[in-house]
């Protein structure tokens, strides 16, 4: 496969990049109500101290971080430039250093079997060109390398949550759901040629005290969250809220909520 690798973020993807950098380094906070989800891939991806890994669309660095644990050389790379300042200070501690740098998971800026493994939790699938991103992450992978992603449900928790959200919003939907992704035949078609492909399904638990608290992570943290918030009236803002209150009070348990989001793991080797 010949190398084009280029850097920096495609045109069509800026937009995406600005709404994704909204939340900055509260989208931690995001991040860490999925953090049992990102160990398993993590954990799956099992990583070595003389490896070295890429993380796609890192956000602020929690799957780079859990990779690192390892000892590998690890490089992570997203569209926001709000996100990688977060995820440098957050990985100031890493050692060896975490190597953060702007990127696209359609164009990755790296040259050809570069990396042992490669890990994308929640990341990769919001790509507009899935064809492209998944053509990436094979060309950037050596003979043998593994492959770790997470993905949502198509049937699942969150895509109930995602129609919930897209009637408060007058933006074009996207022209292939991000959530077909967690669909195992279109996943083989998308990775099936450079890939030997295995699946594991999981459930992410997040729990918080009540609707207020999680409705305010999202409206801090979550980039997409916090600008649609901003681009609505006041009463529009105050019908979007019911909604996302309703629908997490669902959740509800004695101790506080308890929120479940199914997911498919992907898990590939590197032919």
């Amino acid at each position: 496969m010949q190398s084009s690798f280029k850097s920096g973020v495609a045109a069509h993807r800026h937009a995406a990049a600005v709404d994704w950098g909204q939340g900055g380094r509260a989208y931690d906070d995001i991040s860490f109500g999925l953090s049992d989800a990102l160990a398993h891939a993590a954990q799956r991806l099992n990583a070595r101290p003389d490896q070295d890994i890429l993380d796609v669309a890192t956000g602020t660095g929690w799957s780079a971080r859990n990779v690192a644990r390892s000892g590998a050389r690890v490089a992570a790379v997203d569209i926001s430039a709000e996100l990688l300042a977060a995820a440098n200070e957050l990985s100031s501690h890493v050692r060896p250093p975490i190597a953060f740098q702007l990127g696209d998971a359609e164009c990755l800026p790296f040259p050809d079997a570069h990396f042992d493994g490669v890990i994308s939790t929640f990341g990769v699938i919001f790509a507009q060109d899935q064809a492209q991103a998944a053509k990436e992450l094979g060309r950037v992978c050596r003979r043998g390398a593994k492959l770790a992603l997470t993905t949502w449900s198509p049937d699942g928790s969150v895509a109930k949550f995602l129609k919930l959200i897209a009637k408060h919003t007058s933006a074009p939907a996207p022209q292939v759901s991000p959530l077909t992704w967690g669909d195992q035949r279109h996943v083989t078609d998308l990775l099936g040629r450079d890939f030997d492909l295995m699946f594991e399904r999981g459930v992410n638990n997040a729990y918080h005290p009540d609707t207020e608290h999680i409705w305010q992570k999202y409206a801090d943290g979550f980039g997409p969250m916090r600008q649609l918030i901003f681009d609505l009236t006041a009463e529009q803002g105050a019908a979007l809220r019911a909604d996302v209150d309703a629908y997490h009070r669902a959740y509800a348990t004695d101790a506080g909520l308890h929120v479940k989001r199914e997911y498919l793991l992907i898990l590939g080797k590197r032919r």
